[in-house]
């Protein structure tokens, strides 16, 4: 008899990526092995509940990895630096650990000499498209293989073949579905099928804990979040973490974000991401202090393609080391002090201070007085700043008079 086929699993401990498990060594043969990437969604307790319902449907082995430092450096800290918001709304909490997800997957898979990878996609979304790409870059010698898109399977299809094979855990179709990570937590329900209703409250998993506001301050240094209320932190996740434990307790970071997805449609999802939201909003403050026009102009030009890559899937593409580069470069004075209150549901940014502030008075208060040019000095400016569109006019009424 020949040697069962060898396949890595990304293996979330959801209902489809059981199925795949049962199914893929009851049906196909295969040797499964079950590899959870954490890139802050799970705790060591829901971790070993999941490696134990993992070798009770039959997975060879479970293997955690924490993608958390590799996810952070080599994306997180880019996401703030240059200000991702899809849509200037959601800061593609899912859209960006699928791929490092799917990366860690390809790597395991090689580094045991798997012949094949698999993911419990189903065939409507995106992360389809993202672990495909990923491990046909990262792994084109690797079959994939998806149980759930192929067969085009409904949850109660699912269902119940496990409980067939003695595997009833009653799964129970949660009104809600909750993706969590570092860098968001995103919420679909019923509501979000549709273009005009709200998520309740009780859908989002923060509820409001804290009602009496609070100042905070955030000390960024060269554009990475390194200590908050005057507390310094090991790394920067360290410091994210905190952050998001201190502001969800206000509710705040719930939004629902409208997009276009990879595969044509329009997609919309609910998210909560407190400390995302509040870390890019007082990093943006602070650039607008401390970066120029034309760095904040072209930052922005370039971020926006950053993000719109990534959520698509094409994070291995080498242009975006070149955005990289730049986003990083422009980082250097990006150090100082952000005041931020909290309320429920909601936070106001009320100032920076920073010595590479640009709004220096010795140039100048705006609108009070200027201490770097005099009044004949802008008369001159003026007139010059105006030829073009002069000249513009005159010629157009020379011409509309002929």
């Amino acid at each position: 008899m020949s040697n069962p086929k060898k396949v890595v699993l990304a293996y979330s401990g959801g209902l489809d990526t059981s199925f795949c498990i049962k199914y893929l060594t009851q049906e196909k043969g295969m040797e499964v092995h079950a590899l959870t990437v954490n890139t802050g969604g799970f705790d060591e307790e829901e971790l070993a509940s999941m490696e134990k319902k993992a070798f009770q449907l039959g997975a060879s082995s479970f293997e955690a990895i924490d993608a958390l430092p590799n996810y952070y450096e080599q994306c997180i800290r880019y996401l703030i630096f240059g200000n991702v918001l899809r849509n200037n709304t959601y800061p593609l909490s899912v859209s960006a650990e699928r791929m490092f997800q799917a990366m860690e997957v390809a790597r395991y898979a090689q580094s045991i000499q798997a012949d094949a990878v698999a993911h419990g996609s189903t065939g409507a979304g995106n992360d389809q498209v993202r672990f495909d790409l990923a491990f046909g870059i990262m792994g084109p010698e690797l079959e994939i293989i998806t149980p759930i898109r192929d067969m085009q399977l409904s949850r109660q299809e699912e269902i119940d073949y496990l409980a067939k094979h003695g595997h009833d855990y009653e799964w129970k179709k949660a009104q809600y579905s909750i993706n969590k990570g570092i860098w968001g937590t995103s919420v679909g329900g019923a509501e979000t099928l549709t273009s005009h209703q709200a998520l309740p409250d009780h859908a989002y998993p923060s509820p409001l804990a804290e009602k009496d506001p609070q100042t905070v301050t955030l000390q960024f240094e060269q554009g990475e979040l390194a200590g908050i209320n005057g507390e310094s932190f090991q790394h920067p996740i360290d410091a994210i973490q905190a952050l998001e434990n201190l502001a969800s307790r206000y509710a705040i970071g719930r939004d629902i974000h409208v997009g276009d997805t990879i595969i044509g449609i329009k997609g919309r999802v609910g998210f909560e991401a407190a400390a995302a939201l509040i870390i890019i909003k007082g990093h943006h403050l602070l650039e607008k202090h401390t970066l120029t026009k034309w760095q904040q102009y072209w930052k922005e030009q370039l971020a926006n393609w950053y993000g719109m890559l990534l959520h698509e899937g094409q994070f291995l593409d080498p242009v975006m080391r070149n955005i990289e580069t730049f986003l990083r470069d422009t980082q250097d004075t990006v150090s100082g002090t952000v005041h931020v209150r909290l309320l429920p549901y909601r936070f106001e940014l009320q100032g920076i201070e920073s010595e590479y502030d640009l709004m220096n008075s010795a140039f100048g208060d705006y609108g009070e007085m200027n201490k770097g040019w005099s009044g004949d000095d802008v008369k001159g400016f003026t007139k010059i700043l105006a030829n073009q569109s002069k000249i513009h006019k005159l010629v157009q009424e020379t011409s509309d008079s002929k």
